[in-house]
């Protein structure tokens, strides 16, 4: 099992930045890619920033792609997700998520963020004001 805490979300003026962690625990060697999400309100939730455990890979949505980077610190167990020039429309609920299986990165999109995550974290509240 995988344990996933998230932290660093919080209100910010729109063009503003926020880093957020994710703390990993339990049995992380079985993680070979890690990623955020996100969820809007009345919104499903998306997939934002992935890294490839081996690798250092990254894989980013178009609509953040330039201003987030996701990045790791294995010495730490966490995960961060830096975010600039935020917007009203970057605001909700980031989740940090962990799969075992990892598919090419190719293939994420096709294959659909959601279905590779298996861990969850409980997720930060990221507010961004016009």
């Amino acid at each position: 099992q995988v344990q996933l805490k998230e932290s660093g979300g919080g209100s910010v003026q729109a063009g503003g930045s926020l880093r957020l962690s994710c703390a990993v625990s339990g049995s992380t060697y079985i993680s070979n890619l890690m990623g955020w999400f996100r969820q809007a309100p009345g919104k499903e939730r998306e997939g934002v920033a992935a890294v490839y455990v081996g690798s250092d890979v990254t894989v980013y949505a178009d609509s953040v792609k330039g201003r987030f980077t996701i990045s790791r610190d294995p010495a730490k167990s966490t995960l961060y997700l830096q975010m600039n020039s935020l917007t009203p429309e970057d605001t909700g609920v980031y989740y940090c998520a962990a799969a075992k299986d990892a598919p090419p990165a190719s293939l994420l999109d096709e294959m659909g963020w959601d279905s590779v995550f298996g861990y969850w974290g409980l997720g930060t509240q990221v507010t961004v004001s016009s």
